[in-house]
């Protein structure tokens, strides 16, 4: 049986200076995304064009999400296959590479959760379910680039 899930997104350009896009310099990269009932997301493109350092930008959101979705559904695995996960942090990163064209694409994306376990025993089986995660997780598997994982796994310190 397969369920449809649909997520709303609106997003509106505030960046227009007075000219609008007359030029290429004239208008700033800035934008708001919202869905209901969620705080705000501030964005603009990446600063290599011409972009706010301090606002989010699509690239780094699709890194974030692939970090995300990881996550939650490593948690998942861990919760039904009995490894207690008492500590977990990740430090994703994402390469793109630009076309001739003024295009460009994703190569790979790596994520490298460091995942505190509150067992030893529970070490190997931590680490067998990060595959379990990726094959599973709906954001890596809709995407046309590779996601690899650099796993850690520690054991919480005796109280």
């Amino acid at each position: 049986m397969s369920r449809r899930h649909h997520y709303e997104v609106s997003s509106a350009w505030i960046g227009d200076r007075g000219s609008g896009t007359a030029g290429y310099r004239t208008y700033d990269r800035d934008f708001t995304s919202t869905s209901p009932g969620r705080q705000p997301i501030e964005g603009s493109s990446d600063p290599a064009f011409r972009g706010d350092v301090k606002r989010w930008n699509p690239e780094m959101l699709l890194v974030a999400a692939l970090s995300q979705c990881h996550l939650l559904q490593y948690l998942h695995r861990c919760a039904i296959g009995g490894v207690v996960v008492t500590g977990y942090t990740d430090s994703a990163t994402g390469t793109m590479v630009e076309d001739d064209d003024d295009g460009g694409h994703f190569e790979e994306v790596v994520l490298r959760p460091i995942v505190t376990v509150a067992d030893a025993s529970m070490v190997d089986r931590a680490q067998c379910l990060h595959a379990d995660a990726a094959q599973r997780c709906f954001i890596a598997s809709s995407v046309n680039f590779p996601v690899r994982h650099e796993p850690q796994i520690v054991v919480a310190p005796e109280s």
